[in-house]
């Protein structure tokens, strides 16, 4: 079982680009320049796409265009194109249920009411993809995550969120190269 698409939701656009709902594009900026992948906009994609070469592997790297609500659409078309089954893409997000500072890797499972994790699902007619998680914390009340959501964290959250896709960047090349179990054991056991 391989990886071929790594996708990173947010929402598009400068007034978006540093609130805690863009963790996962965060993400995969971070992976694009560890490993000097260049991403270009595509429109049938509705997106920015690259390829990351790691293991002879080429695999797809997408930021989509579509607010977080509508991800799905374009992760479908990508998907679609190169004939991606949901197994085969790993979807970087962020997550409300873990804490600043960590990041898990897991397969499946539901949206846990995660609008663009929702969409994905709709439109892919699955929710088997890998998910990696990205910790930003809870508002502590439910009326407040929206607002907090699409804010910018503290000093030291926003530390500890990138500490935490730090170490997610650092296993990657296990979990790409078909080690996701040690993957997910190191990364597991560096973030907590």
């Amino acid at each position: 079982m391989s990886i071929k698409l790594i996708v990173g939701l947010g929402n598009p656009g400068s007034k978006y680009a540093e609130t805690r709902h863009n963790a996962g594009v965060w993400f995969v900026e971070r992976l694009r320049q560890a490993h000097n992948v260049m991403l270009y906009p595509d429109n049938k994609f509705q997106g920015s796409a690259g390829k990351l070469n790691l293991h002879s592997n080429n695999i797809d790297v997408f930021i989509p265009s579509t607010y977080m609500n509508e991800s799905g659409q374009s992760v479908l078309a990508i998907a679609h194109f190169y004939k991606i089954l949901p197994h085969e893409i790993l979807i970087a997000h962020d997550e409300l249920d873990l804490p600043t500072g960590v990041a898990r890797l897991k397969q499946g499972g539901g949206h846990a009411g995660h609008n663009g994790l929702r969409d994905v699902i709709a439109h892919l007619h699955s929710p088997d993809f890998w998910r990696l998680r990205i910790g930003i914390n809870h508002p502590g009340v439910k009326e407040d995550v929206a607002d907090y959501v699409l804010h910018t964290p503290n000093k030291s959250d926003q530390h500890n969120i990138e500490s935490a896709i730090d170490h997610a960047i650092s296993v990657m090349p296990d979990f790409l190269g078909n080690e996701q179990s040690l993957a997910v054991q190191n990364l597991h056991s560096k973030t907590s």
